[in-house]
């Protein structure tokens, strides 16, 4: 059987663009109080207060708007920073799943990288199109952007998709660790992610993102006097630097893949054979493939120590999956192609080796397109932009990518 007939006219992106205009003052204005408010990541108070002003937004589109607080350390160090909440907001659309509707995530993040304080030293700053302030590309003209074009849709009367889910984060810059989880389960179910990162300074969206995985090599070897029975020894340092050596090669085996060593701890005393040493290193990788390959690699180094007498552990601390370009994603950047088209404007796709909370979701096998926010720059540093004159494109670029996949009956 076929789906129904749509109900009304899909709105065109023309459409959505001259509503988006009119909408910049009070994007401005509000992009202004969100970077006034300090939130890095280990100030709840600060990211909370963000969350406050995202749940009055969202429930004032319809959305049922739920805040999760992350829980308390179950295991030492009991003292850790405690992060801000985790928003998830629903609305349900008019168009049932089995008639073609599509269920959307929406991602973002209301943390920063930045101490508190910065907000008045650095405060928000209009020069030309562009403005400046900590955060405002990073992640809050996105977040913002996000709202606004949920606010377009309402606007027009659109509603055919099965569900609109949007999920802020409080912790997206130290790597999501109470997020996380909740990010996981919300993604599980939806057809399709949308992150709401800036785009690109080119204006390039993002198509995929290289997983990290964190790990710890401890070196066990034996100590002895380094002046009179050194033979009886086995020099755990020694055996750390080959590995450093040999980790360090496999850089450039794999396309799209690093190894670095960033960390090298070995030793007490200089007449003391080294007994320990450890080695912290990170990998990044563009497939999943690939970092179980590097993954052999440094279990198959680790195996056989060059030092006689030495014995190597690996431990895998942290791991990120990348958000990989699939089929999926590809049709939904030729929507968005079309839609930019239909607004004026070319655009383009790239890979980056930064991660953020679209690698959790892509981790889940849901197709995901980040990069969705205006155009800006500079993350992270005292030179963070947002270029205003994309914002009405952005948004309505946004708003029209989400009318295109709400219903469009095609599988991921």
């Amino acid at each position: 059987m076929s789906a129904p007939s749509r109900q009304r006219p899909r709105p065109r992106p023309a459409d959505l663009l001259g509503p988006a205009r009119r909408r910049l003052p009070r994007y401005l204005h509000d992009l202004a109080e969100l970077v006034a408010i300090d939130s890095g990541s280990y100030n709840p108070d600060g990211v909370n207060a963000v969350a406050d002003r995202v749940q009055a937004r969202l429930t004032s589109l319809g959305f049922a708007v739920e805040r999760i607080r992350p829980p308390a350390a179950a295991e030492p160090p009991f003292d850790a920073p405690r992060t801000g909440d985790v928003l998830v907001a629903r609305k349900a659309g008019s168009l049932a799943e089995a008639d073609g509707g599509r269920r959307i995530l929406l991602a973002a993040h209301m943390d920063t990288v930045f101490e508190d304080g910065t907000a008045a030293e650095r405060p928000f700053t209009l020069d030309g199109t562009r403005v400046y302030g900590p955060g405002v590309s990073d992640d809050k003209g996105g977040l913002l952007a996000g709202l606004t074009a949920l606010e377009l849709l309402q606007e027009q009367g659109e509603a055919e998709y099965a569900e609109l889910v949007f999920l802020a984060t409080p912790d997206e810059e130290i790597g999501s660790p109470t997020s996380r989880t909740v990010t996981e389960e919300v993604a599980r179910g939806v057809h399709y992610a949308l992150g709401l990162e800036c785009a690109r300074e080119n204006g390039d969206l993002v198509l995929a993102r290289k997983g990290v995985a964190d790990f710890r090599l401890t070196v066990t070897g034996r100590a002895a006097h380094a002046g009179i029975e050194p033979e009886r020894g086995a020099n755990a340092a020694l055996a750390a630097a080959h590995l450093v050596v040999a980790l360090q090669a496999l850089n450039g085996r794999w396309d799209g893949v690093t190894v670095n060593v960033g960390v090298v701890r070995a030793g007490h005393r200089t007449n003391i054979v080294c007994p320990e040493a450890e080695l912290r290193l990170e990998v990044r990788a563009a497939t999943a493939a690939d970092a179980r390959r590097v993954r052999r690699a440094i279990d198959d180094a680790a195996a056989c120590p060059p030092v006689p007498g030495t014995a190597v552990t690996v431990e895998q601390l942290d791991d990120c999956p990348p958000m990989e370009a699939t089929a999926a994603s590809h049709r939904m950047l030729a929507a968005a192609e079309q839609a930019a088209a239909a607004l004026g404007f070319t655009l383009g796709a790239t890979a980056t080796g930064g991660v953020g909370d679209a690698n959790l979701i892509a981790g889940t096998g849901v197709p995901v397109l980040d990069g969705l926010g205006p155009v800006g720059g500079a993350d992270h540093s005292p030179q963070e932009w947002l270029d205003t004159a994309t914002v009405p494109q952005r948004v309505a670029l946004l708003a029209s990518l989400i009318t295109a996949l709400g219903d469009s009956g095609s599988d991921t």
